[in-house]
C-alpha cells in the first residue's frame, strides 16, 4: 500500500491527476475496442440484446449483447483504474462501488472518472487521518478502508455530485446534437487540431478524454475526429512523398523514406508513434502541417457525420460506421493538405545523400608511459 506523507498541499501535488487518467486509459481502452467490435458484428448481423436466455436467441445476439454488457461496465473500469492508481489494492473496492453507483444514477463516463478520483483521495484520507492499534494494522487495508471509503465515495456521489454531473452530461450531449453545420466544422477542426499536434501526447489524452465521455453517451462523431487525426501524419506524409515525386521535389533523406515504409502500415493501425524520426527532423514545419490538416480532416469528418462505434483502432474502425465513406473521405482531404503543406514548407534535399553524423574519434591508448614501481 502507498504511504502519503507531507502536509496536504504536498500531498495534493503529488498525486498526479493525469498520471491517474493515463493509467485509466490504458485499462479501459482494450475492453472498449473489444467490446465495441462485438457489438458492431453484432449490429451489422442485425442481432438485438438478449433480454431472457428462455426464449431462445441468435448468434448476433449474442455479439450485440456481450459488447453491451462491455460497454456498460466503462464507468465502473474507469473509477476502479483511478481509484487503484492512486491508493493502490485499498481503492480497489470504492472505485468499483463508486463507479457502479455512478452507472446506477445515469452519471455515466464523466461520473465513473469522477468517482475514481473521489475513491482514491478518500483512501488516502483515511490512510492519513485513521490510527488504529498495532493490532488492527491488518484490517485497514483489507476491512477499515474499503468499507469506510466505498460508504463515503458512494454517498458523496449519491447526494452531492451525481445531480451536477448528470446535468452537465445532458447539457453538452444537447448542445452538440444541435450544432449547426458551421458549428459542426468548427468543433471537429478544433479536436482535430489538439488531437494530432502532439502526436499522441498528453494533450491527445485529454481530448480523448473527453470526446469519449461523449462517445459513451452515444455521440461518435468526436472520437472518430480524434482517430482520424491519430492518421493524418502518416498518411500526409507519404502522399507528401509520392507528390513530390511527381512535381520532383523530394523533401526526404534516405533515413526518413525508410522510416515511411514503416510509418504509413503503423498508421492504418492509428499508431502516429512510427512517423517520429521524420517529425522531430524537423519539428515545428511538421506539427503546423499536421495542424493545419488534423483540423480539414477533422472538420469535414465532424460536419459529414462519420461515426465510429469504437474509440480506436484506425482503419479497422471503419466497418463500424455508418458512414464509412465520410470518414475515408474526411481522412483523405485532411492527409493530402498535410502532404501538400508539408512539400511548401519544406526545402528540398538530396534523397540519397548521407546523414553526416559527427564521430569523436577516441585516442589510442599508449603503453609506452606506464611504469610500474
Amino acid at each position: 500500500m502507498k504511504e502519503w506523507k507531507g502536509n496536504k498541499m504536498e500531498i495534493l501535488k503529488s498525486i498526479g491527476f493525469k498520471k491517474h487518467l493515463m493509467t485509466a486509459i490504458s485499462f479501459f481502452l482494450p475492453i472498449v475496442v473489444a467490446s465495441g467490435f462485438l457489438l458492431a458484428i453484432g449490429n451489422m448481423m442485425d442481432g438485438v440484446t438478449i433480454e431472457s436466455f428462455t426464449d431462445g436467441f441468435s448468434f448476433a445476439d449474442t455479439m450485440t449483447t456481450m459488447g453491451g454488457y462491455g460497454l456498460g461496465l466503462l464507468p465502473m473500469i474507469v473509477s476502479c483504474a483511478i481509484s487503484y492508481s492512486i491508493a493502490d489494492k485499498p481503492g480497489i473496492a470504492p472505485g468499483l462501488i463508486t463507479g457502479m453507483t455512478a452507472s446506477g444514477i445515469g452519471a455515466g463516463f464523466l461520473g465513473g472518472m469522477v468517482g475514481g478520483y473521489l475513491s482514491g483521495l478518500v483512501v488516502i484520507g483515511l490512510t492519513a487521518g485513521i490510527k488504529v492499534p498495532k493490532w488492527m494494522d491488518g484490517l485497514m487495508p483489507t476491512l477499515v478502508l474499503p468499507f469506510l471509503s466505498s460508504f463515503i465515495g458512494g454517498l458523496v456521489m449519491y447526494y452531492v455530485i451525481g445531480t451536477p454531473i448528470n446535468w452537465i452530461t445532458e447539457m453538452v450531449t444537447g448542445y452538440l446534437s444541435n450544432l449547426d453545420t458551421s458549428s459542426l466544422f468548427l468543433y471537429g477542426a478544433v479536436i482535430g487540431v489538439l488531437s494530432s499536434i502532439d502526436y499522441g501526447g498528453a494533450i491527445n489524452k485529454v481530448v480523448f478524454a473527453f470526446v469519449f465521455a461523449l462517445f459513451s453517451e452515444g455521440i461518435y462523431e468526436p472520437i472518430t475526429v480524434l482517430i482520424l487525426a491519430s492518421m493524418v501524419t502518416p498518411f500526409g506524409l507519404s502522399i507528401a512523398y509520392f507528390l513530390g515525386k511527381i512535381i520532383r521535389k523530394n523533401i526526404f533523406n534516405r533515413q526518413e523514406i525508410d522510416t515511411l515504409k514503416t510509418a504509413f502500415p503503423m498508421g492504418i493501425c492509428q499508431i502516429t508513434e512510427g512517423c517520429f524520426p521524420i517529425v522531430l527532423n524537423d519539428l515545428a514545419r511538421n506539427v503546423i502541417a499536421t495542424g493545419v490538416g488534423g483540423a480539414v480532416g477533422g472538420g469535414l469528418s465532424m460536419l459529414w457525420g462519420a461515426d465510429s462505434r469504437i474509440p480506436a483502432s484506425g482503419m479497422f474502425a471503419v466497418a463500424t460506421m455508418t458512414r464509412p465513406w465520410a470518414f475515408i473521405g474526411a481522412l483523405l482531404a485532411g492527409s493530402f493538405v498535410t502532404g501538400i503543406t508539408i512539400l511548401l514548407l519544406k526545402k528540398p534535399v538530396d534523397p540519397n545523400a548521407e546523414i553526416i553524423q559527427e564521430e569523436k574519434e577516441e585516442e589510442d591508448i599508449s603503453w609506452d608511459d606506464l611504469t610500474i614501481s
